[in-house]
């Protein structure tokens, strides 16, 4: 097993896969347990949990070429490029082994199975009123979202929707969790989570791309046990003027690239900002099913009158939904993908949607009136713009 720091030195100066991380725990789960499988179409490899075959092969008893990839008719892998046979698949093991499992897609098919995943919760529901099936809970059905709407370097437009955040937000059942690991570390966290939660559906959101590491494992998985939201110290000040916060990692990378920004073009006699990282959501809540953020905790946290800046890696208004259930929603200015963009650079996909740093830092610029600031922060948007469409790259 990988040895997790227990301190960060220096918060976003290492990179590494949110996505790889937990294919390297679900090679540890394969190891230790022949009873665990992973679902997945054929894009294991590509979504960066190669790790799995490391440990096993895929589960195959018919014919095989010399060309595939190692099959046997006992692995613990399960590929099949449908999501419908996969949920069902995986439903099956979990409802009829009481045996843990997970399965991976790619964030805009797993809509396909939208009403499956319904299906799930409102069994899980019914069946908590029945007395036999009450006294064993069943593990979690743990779905793995990746490759995401903010990253269409190669694909584009029909490969982008969060759209099941929102659905499983609206739910009300009480069954469903919507985490979002900020880097490797929060990932980590967010599998331990998920193997040890049981009658509920979890939603896990991350990329497969190297993203900076912010917070250490004690951190991690402190915001699970209290509320599913923290405290950045590293980039928070005393007496805030300003909370920011996010969910998601290419989200929270964001978020707290203005702050950067904003202290080196503001100073902090002006700008005083805190950051608040969220990593899990739950009908109404942030937090989970089982704890979820009290309104207390709350406002100890975002304060009661400061502007909530929040940029979110789904559709705004569902985190927006959520905050203005805690709070005061004209403190709230929410951010997040609006179904812009097609094949399109990374930072060309976040300038499209509003939600780069620069669209975070014009933000408070223009409620400082600082036309300075402003145009430099449009240029910078326009500029990269201009350059991405001329190279193929971003010049951020």
């Amino acid at each position: 097993m990988i040895k997790l720091p227990t301190e960060i030195k220096n918060p976003g100066s290492e990179f590494f896969s949110p996505a790889a991380r937990i294919g390297e725990r679900i090679a540890e789960e394969i190891a230790n347990n022949r009873h665990f499988y992973l679902f997945s179409p054929d894009e294991t490899t590509s979504n960066k949990l190669d790790a799995a075959y490391n440990v096993s092969t895929r589960l195959w008893n018919t014919t095989r070429q010399p060309w595939d990839l190692p099959e046997s008719d006992n692995g613990q892998i399960v590929e099949l490029l449908s999501e419908n046979t996969l949920f069902a698949a995986m439903s099956g093991h979990i409802l009829g082994n009481h045996e843990p499992a997970m399965m991976t897609s790619y964030e805009a098919f797993f809509n396909i199975i939208t009403s499956q995943i319904i299906q799930h919760t409102k069994f899980l529901q019914q069946s908590l009123e029945v007395s036999w099936r009450n006294a064993d809970p069943y593990p979690a059905a743990n779905l793995l979202s990746t490759s995401t709407c903010w990253r269409q370097d190669h694909n584009g437009f029909s490969h982008q929707t969060p759209a099941l955040i929102s659905t499983l937000l609206s739910l009300p059942s009480g069954k469903v969790n919507c985490l979002f690991p900020a880097d490797d570390i929060s990932a980590d966290a967010a599998f331990d989570f998920m193997m040890n939660s049981e009658n509920v559906v979890n939603l896990t959101t991350f990329n497969k791309t190297d993203e900076p590491r912010w917070i250490d494992k004690n951190h991690a998985a402190f915001q699970y046990e209290n509320g599913g939201a923290s405290l950045y110290g590293f980039a928070s000040v005393e007496n805030p003027n300003y909370i920011f916060t996010a969910a998601g990692d290419i989200a929270t990378r964001e978020t707290l690239y203005a702050i950067e920004i904003l202290k080196q073009d503001l100073g902090l006699n002006d700008f005083r900002p805190r950051f608040i990282g969220i990593t899990a959501l739950t009908y109404g809540a942030i937090g989970t099913t089982e704890k979820r953020l009290s309104s207390e905790k709350f406002d100890e946290l975002f304060s009661d009158w400061q502007p909530i800046i929040a940029n979110f890696h789904g559709y705004p208004q569902a985190l927006h939904q959520i905050l203005s259930s805690y709070t005061n929603p004209n403190r709230i200015r929410t951010f997040g993908f609006q179904d812009q963009g097609s094949t399109t650079t990374p930072f060309e996909m976040l300038r499209l949607n509003h939600a780069s740093r620069y669209d975070l830092a014009l933000s408070v610029a223009r409620d400082f009136n600082r036309l300075d600031l402003i145009e430099k922060y449009e240029r910078i948007l326009s500029d990269n713009a201009a350059y991405a469409r001329e190279h193929g790259i971003d010049m951020i």
